[in-house]
């Protein structure tokens, strides 16, 4: 895909940034989206001028979508752009919770971009000490529809975690697998893959897909019956881990290794594209599955969205503050995010961006039902609710030992019946 849109691509940055002065009548967002209860600013902040010159400011950036390759590329965007941006690549700062403590302790930062709905959550109702959200609404406000904190964070990039199977003669041989529940992948009569650690964005969102059938407010488990941690275990314990080999559950899928597996949509039809150099029995088929399938699964999928937000940084000027803006509105344009999407193999949330990359409609795993913005606890969606518990359940997992790198590591499992739970929520330290 990549050589077929990169003129195109390059085109349309091109003229961006000559409509750069242009004011877009966006319609602003909507206030009852999930995220935010107070209400969206009436109309988007005015658009850049063409003719401004930012490049004299720095642009401090804290962000866990920070790859080498992404960062690399960004700065040099961003520079041809007229734009100077400071950004540590993932050897420095690795993950959103290093992303958001080092911003929180630096107090250095002007924008944020990456982290998901849980962090945001945390973010925009002003968790961190050091870190305040400023009011602000990019013209293309309107293109990014429920992925949206009204007046402070907008979405750049949806991912979800899918469930896949082999249908070849290394998976079910044909047989559709149909769930109603994430966690139903423990009585499903075939082989799995799953994670060798509590810790990582990808595994915190496979976690969150198993237990969202098991949401209990009144529980003391972290607000998760009893049976979802049951399952859980289950899960660890009756699934293959490739230890350090298998990072992702990609690979032990492509070399039939398993039959069931999970990953993360971003990459995934890339991944298949050059699945045959790292398997005599690849998965083929990226946009039209040839030996491979998503799980059928009646609650959906938990989705993330990456989302865009300025800091209010203690100092800085107004033409400073200018400059950031100007950034962000630049990045999250549609041209820029179809760029940015078409390079790195992710889906935007700008409608108009997916347009460009995906002219003849949605991926089939981009239309999965989100369940991570249904409503489990009053008004509360379960991304907030994950949010409010993910440090419980993180505790509770390392705290009894979920998983392991190999059999030889295994825990005991835990005396259910006799667990002291408001002792397990807690970190070990």
């Amino acid at each position: 895909m990549k050589k077929a849109l990169a003129l195109l691509l390059a085109l349309v940055m091109t003229l961006a940034l000559a409509a750069c002065g242009k004011k877009d009548d966006a319609p602003a967002p909507d206030a009852s989206q999930p995220g935010s209860s107070e209400p969206a600013p009436s109309t988007p902040d005015p658009a850049p001028a063409d003719d401004a010159d930012y490049s004299g400011y720095t642009i401090r950036i804290y962000s866990n979508s920070n790859s080498t390759e992404r960062t690399t590329w960004l700065i040099n965007e961003a520079r041809d752009a007229g734009f100077t941006i400071s950004i540590d690549d993932n050897s420095v700062i690795s993950g959103d919770t290093a992303a958001i403590q080092a911003a929180n302790e630096n107090k250095d930062g002007d924008l944020i971009f990456g982290l998901n709905e849980t962090r945001w959550s945390q973010l925009v109702d002003g968790t961190y000490e050091n870190l305040k959200i400023m009011d602000w609404t990019p013209t293309w406000a309107g293109d990014v529809g429920e992925y949206v904190y009204p007046g402070k964070a907008y979405g750049l990039v949806i991912q979800n975690v899918l469930m896949l199977y082999r249908n070849d003669e290394l998976g079910t041989n044909g047989q559709e697998l149909h769930f109603d529940h994430w966690a139903d992948i423990v009585d499903c009569g075939y082989s799995w893959y799953r994670q060798n650690k509590v810790g990582g964005t990808t595994n915190a969102n496979i976690n969150s897909a198993m237990l969202y059938a098991f949401v209990d407010p009144s529980s003391p488990a972290g607000g998760i019956s009893v049976d979802g941690w049951k399952t859980l275990w289950k899960y660890c314990e009756q699934g293959k881990s490739g230890g350090e080999d298998y990072k992702y559950g990609f690979d032990p899928l492509n070399k039939g290794d398993v039959q069931v597996s999970t990953f993360y949509s971003s990459s995934l039809y890339g991944k298949i594209d050059a699945a045959a150099e790292s398997s005599e029995n690849p998965l083929r088929g990226a946009l039209e599955p040839e030996n491979w399938a998503l799980v059928d699964i009646k609650d959906g999928t938990y989705y993330i969205a990456e989302y865009i937000g300025i800091l209010d940084r203690a100092g800085r000027s107004e033409e400073e503050t200018a400059a950031v803006k100007a950034f962000a509105e630049w990045f999250g344009s549609a041209d820029v995010q179809a760029a940015w999407g078409e390079e790195f193999d992710s889906y935007p949330c700008n409608t108009a961006a997916a347009d460009i990359l995906y002219p003849s409609g949605v991926p089939e795993i981009y239309t999965l039902k989100n369940f991570a913005l249904s409503k489990v606890d009053g008004d509360t969606t379960y991304a907030e609710y994950v949010a409010a518990h993910s440090s419980e359940w993180t505790n509770i997992m390392t705290n009894l030992g979920f998983y392991w790198a190999d059999a030889s590591g295994a825990a005991a499992e835990p005396d259910w019946d006799n667990l002291d739970w408001s002792t397990l929520t807690q970190s070990a330290e």
